[in-house]
């Protein structure tokens, strides 16, 4: 059994603690960050080291990016695809028991979903594009599993209400199109939709803006587990968790971890 999990942790060094309550808690084999905030040096090794996590792979970068896989079992780093045109730390790929596990964090694309005034949301898109190409060419070389913030909630009922955030930058049809050509290119399968059809609502972030986001739940899902063809029928469903109580521990991240369980 291989138990992967997911987290846009929004600074690991503020949320230390926070992460290595996790652990201990739920004890994944591996867990990927994003929005670690930090350079390689800066990254809590001793921490991780610590919670029983001696293997690490660390893309950092200085301000608001950079990525990180951490694991119990032996990781060899390998070559992560170019998706992004400005050279941010925004992808992080390691082999792990003999599974590829790529980690990205897809930019936000700020608020105006208009590529030609918003510069960001078209950096947004360009990275949405170069997963399609990149994952294509990928595709069934290696049995892999990606995960990350992706920063898109693809379908309607991904959101707390898709008529109302059609317009909204995550869930326009501009981002959505092009998140599932990309999981479609790589021949992936969405390992949350596997195991929680629609119509069931799945959030993964929720807003710090509300000021309970347990009583209006207006949230979004924007952390991803796929698993590459071959590997999806090993996925049990039972071992397939969103821990949204993590939402509500002190100082949390908007996001919470996603966690997927690979009988192998």
């Amino acid at each position: 059994m291989l138990r992967i999990a997911t987290w846009n942790i929004n600074s690991v060094r503020l949320r230390i603690d926070m992460v290595c309550r996790f652990l201990g808690d739920e004890k994944p084999d591996v867990l990927c960050l994003q929005e670690i905030k930090c350079r390689n040096g800066e990254f809590p090794e001793k921490a991780f080291k610590q919670a029983g996590y001696k293997h690490m792979h660390v893309v950092g970068q200085k301000g608001w990016h950079g990525v990180a896989i951490v694991s119990k079992l032996k990781l060899e780093p390998i070559e992560a695809p170019a998706l992004c045109p400005k050279d941010e730390a925004r992808v992080a790929a390691a082999k792990v028991a003999g599974i590829e596990v790529h980690n990205l964090y897809v930019p936000a694309g700020a608020d105006v979903p208009d590529p030609e005034a918003n510069p960001k949301f078209a950096h947004k898109l360009t990275v949405l594009d170069r997963m399609k190409s990149a994952y294509k060419k990928r595709r069934g070389s290696a049995p892999m599993v990606l995960v990350g913030d992706l920063n898109v909630a693809p379908g309607e009922f991904d959101v707390w209400s898709h008529k109302q955030l059609l317009n909204v930058v995550s869930h326009t049809p501009a981002e959505t199109e092009r998140l599932n050509a990309a999981r479609e290119a790589g021949g992936f399968v969405d390992l949350a939709r596997l195991h929680k059809p629609d119509p069931e609502k799945v959030f993964t972030w929720w807003s710090y803006r509300s000021p309970d986001w347990t009583k209006n739940n207006r949230g979004r899902r924007l952390d991803h587990i796929w698993a590459s063809a071959d590997l999806a029928p090993h996925s049990q469903g039972d071992l397939f968790q969103i821990h949204a109580p993590c939402r509500s521990w002190e100082r949390p991240s908007d996001h919470v971890p996603v966690v997927a369980g690979l009988k192998l």
